[in-house]
């Protein structure tokens, strides 16, 4: 009687001991999927994959990549740029192949309209994609436009705006920041900062 009580605690014991190794092995699995996220607890034993890595688990380690942008990459074009932005107004002398360098390039891009038909502060925005080509999917498409804006003042900036895209069109991007890029939707506002009086005059 006895020998069968011990048995059958060695059984039980066993089958709590599987049982805990698969759970452990299953809390232990890394998403398959980068960046995908799950809630983590300060009271959980395991690390918060995947933002977090730990020496004990056996799996492989992804790391949480802090992008220093959105899902929309965004970016501000100056007429004039600043002394202190001058540099991010140079286009990059090799293939693109940093978000950095694209948005230098797209900036150099900039070819406001001419003083007489320009607006002073007039602002305006336009969503894109790129192919992984350098290619747009698609004609720019109108975001935003200073209010009160006439309809003929929009339509000068969105032509400038299409005739700065197309005149470096396409632009040159590496495998990995093609890849990284292709489909995803990018937003450019135009701001167009000149103070045109003052130009005027000047030129009287």
């Amino acid at each position: 009687m006895v020998k069968r009580f011990a048995v059958c605690v060695v059984v039980i014991a066993a089958t709590i001991g599987f049982v805990a190794s698969a759970e452990a092995r299953r809390r232990h699995q890394i998403n398959p999927i980068p960046f995908s996220h799950e809630p983590c607890s300060v009271l959980d034993n395991r690390p918060c994959t995947p933002q977090f890595c730990s020496v004990f688990n056996h799996g492989p380690c992804i790391p949480e990549i802090n992008y220093p942008y959105g899902q929309n990459l965004q970016l501000t074009v100056q007429t004039v740029p600043t002394k202190d932005d001058a540099g991010k107004y140079q286009r990059p002398d090799h293939d693109l192949e940093t978000i950095g360098d694209l948005f230098a390039a797209l900036r150099s891009c900039w070819s406001p309209p001419p003083a007489e038909q320009a607006r002073e502060g007039m602002q305006m925005a336009v969503r894109f994609s790129f192919k992984k080509s350098g290619e747009l999917i698609g004609p720019p498409q109108l975001t935003f436009a200073t209010a009160g804006a006439p309809a003929d003042a929009r339509a000068t900036y969105l032509r400038a705006i299409n005739d700065s895209l197309d005149a470096c069109l396409p632009l040159k991007f590496t495998g990995g920041l093609a890849g990284a890029l292709a489909g995803r939707p990018i937003m450019i506002r135009y701001v167009d900062n000149r103070d045109l009086g003052k130009a005027s005059s000047e030129n009287k």
